[in-house]
């Protein structure tokens, strides 16, 4: 007889959501049997309640907030009863919802006969942050087109403010300690399910009870199994990666291409190069998504007009380049490129690896500069982030936050640390964000009562009580005045620093460190008196694309192009070597 195979954890899954059901409500005076219909088959996991006017809403959200429960989604019916509807009364009660219920996504619906007529006036409240979206009213039965967009919302409701019903990743550490916090940004970037658990918790107490290793914080469990010490993100990155990736004694001893970093460049390349044959590995020593991945939502990224978040964006460009066959290797950095002299293959180095390819593409992104503040720097963790702080964001209900930077990055972090926060101020050098921001992106700042703009001004100093960030000192830089704030958040998106220590000199770059490429290379590295192609470097058969390159335009879609762009040049220098050799 057989032995059967050892027994796997499992994980129940209830037929209803443990705790207080999230609401979903439907506000209309005309069609709310219409609206009720379509939303039925949410039922099952969210409490579906229709209402037909401003004092029953307040009332049912009166008395969700008394159970817990978090609202969802709103969705207002504006069809007008009466031709001369007054519609200055209808927007002045959702601005009120907007304060009650931040976290929830707030759309307009619209019936057929009023829609075209209305398009005008509920396009500028989309742009102003007002509604998340506008839809026409369904007019029959499968309206899949327009529960695809109930679904994105959704999703983008759960993803950035709901949590997680089934947990991947359990992890257990003391409240507030930085390397759990750092784990929990990694997954959430990552797009895994998970949870955070205190020690002296019901499931921290449970997750603690069931493994025989030594007790270390943080402790984190994957699936049901043991918990095990996890002393860094990058430790999780290659805890990820390695469920996934073929190990480097299967890959091809001569890869085609090796990708340097996985933000919407290299997933870009690695989607056209793994979908037209060519060998593909992808080395990323952080999470997947680079800093696009942190954005809690693109507005302006070419195919999604409801938006879509970094993390979803780039998860989903990581499992389409997965499925064309390309290996991405998280928690991978690499240290040194060796280049190959007249036509030999690159090498480039690991920690453990040296790799072999044909060709190189540079896309390791930027990082952001330091605050350069002492006593700043020693809260990183505690109340102070270097990027968009996606996952601590929730932390911060009730608080007040300071946001510094003044790119797309930090408007998109201000409007979703909005959702949560009493306050956020926006701390930039310059007078304003008109040079640096996206239009979008202010117009949706200034409509929003809970975000403030300090131009011409500087973090100076900071401290903390407890052990977190409790205030911070900001300096006008015209008069040199200071003036304390207390805080409960700095969240920190201060310009680019390229990932360029590991390149050879023979890879030119500016003063800045941001790599040359095309005409940008000096022309006493031209081969033949002949500037290299826009995407390439000095070297041939290694190219570079997205924020790391000197002279790119800092933008999603522009790196994505770039990426894409890059396989050409792939295919020509694969081709021509050969010939060289």
């Amino acid at each position: 007889m057989s032995t059967p195979p050892p027994s796997q954890p499992t994980t129940s899954e209830p037929d209803r959501p443990v705790g207080p059901q999230p609401a979903i409500l439907l506000v209309s005076a005309l069609h709310g049997e219409v609206l009720t219909r379509q939303f039925r088959r949410y039922a099952h996991e969210y409490d579906v309640r229709a209402v037909d006017s401003q004092p029953a809403l307040s009332a049912d959200l009166e008395e969700l907030e008394a159970q817990g429960s978090p609202v969802a989604l709103l969705v207002l019916d504006t069809s007008p009863e009466t031709e001369d509807q007054d519609w200055s009364q209808t927007f002045a009660s959702l601005k009120s919802v907007r304060t009650a219920v931040p976290t929830a996504r707030r759309i307009a619906v619209t019936a057929w006969s009023s829609f075209m007529t209305h398009v005008q006036l509920l396009r500028h409240k989309v742009a102003m942050g007002v509604l998340d979206a506008h839809l026409l009213l369904p007019r029959g039965q499968r309206d899949e087109e327009f529960h695809s967009a109930i679904v994105d919302l959704l999703n983008d409701w759960v993803a950035t403010t709901g949590r997680p019903q089934v947990e991947t990743f359990s992890i257990v550490a003391p409240p507030g300690h930085p390397i759990a916090r750092q784990l929990q940004d990694h997954l959430y970037r990552m797009g895994t399910p998970h949870g955070m658990h205190s020690p002296d918790s019901e499931t921290g107490r449970r997750i603690l009870a069931e493994t025989e290793e030594e007790i270390r914080w943080p402790m984190i469990s994957a699936s049901g199994l043991p918990a095990e010490h996890c002393p860094s993100a990058r430790h999780l990155a290659r805890r990820l990666s390695a469920n996934r990736a073929l190990t480097v004694e299967q890959l091809p001893d001569e890869l085609d291409v090796i990708i340097v970093g996985a933000g919407p460049a290299g997933l870009a390349a690695a989607v056209y190069t793994a979908s037209e044959g060519l060998s593909t590995l992808v080395l990323e020593s952080d999470a997947v998504g680079g800093q696009a991945g942190t954005s809690s939502m693109i507005r302006n990224y070419l195919g999604f007009p409801r938006g879509i978040s970094g993390m979803r964006l780039t998860s989903r460009a990581r499992t389409q380049a997965l499925r064309f066959g390309a290996v991405i290797r998280t928690g991978w950095p690499v240290e040194r490129l060796e280049p190959g002299i007249d036509g030999d293959l690159h090498t480039v180095h690991t920690e453990s690896d040296a790799l072999r390819a044909r060709t190189v593409l540079i896309a390791s992104g930027v990082s952001y500069r330091r605050l350069g503040v002492d006593s700043l720097e020693q809260l990183v963790g505690h109340g102070v982030h270097y990027g968009a702080a996606m996952a601590s964001a929730p932390e911060m209900e009730g608080q007040d936050v300071v946001v510094v930077g003044g790119g797309n990055s930090a408007g998109q972090a201000a409007v979703h640390l909005a959702r949560f926060a009493r306050s956020v101020t926006i701390v930039v050098r310059r007078p304003g964000l008109g040079e640096t921001m996206s239009q979008y992106l202010i117009t949706e700042i200034e409509a929003n009562p809970r975000i403030e703009v300090q131009g011409g001004t500087r973090v100076v100093d900071g401290g903390a009580e407890q052990g977190e960030l409790s205030w911070v000192e900001l300096e006008e830089i015209a008069t040199g005045q200071r003036r304390h704030q207390e805080v409960g958040g700095l969240v920190l998106l201060l310009g680019a620093a390229p990932h360029c220590d590991w390149l050879p000199e023979a890879v030119c770059r500016d003063e800045r460190g941001f790599v040359l490429t095309g005409r940008d290379v000096p022309a006493d590295h031209w081969l033949q008196d002949v500037p290299p192609a826009q995407l390439s470097t000095a070297v041939p058969g290694v190219l570079c694309a997205g924020d790391v390159r000197a002279g790119s335009m800092k933008r999603v879609a522009s790196a994505t192009g770039e990426g894409a762009a890059a396989v050409s040049l792939i295919h020509e220098h694969i081709s021509a070597a050969p010939e060289q050799a």
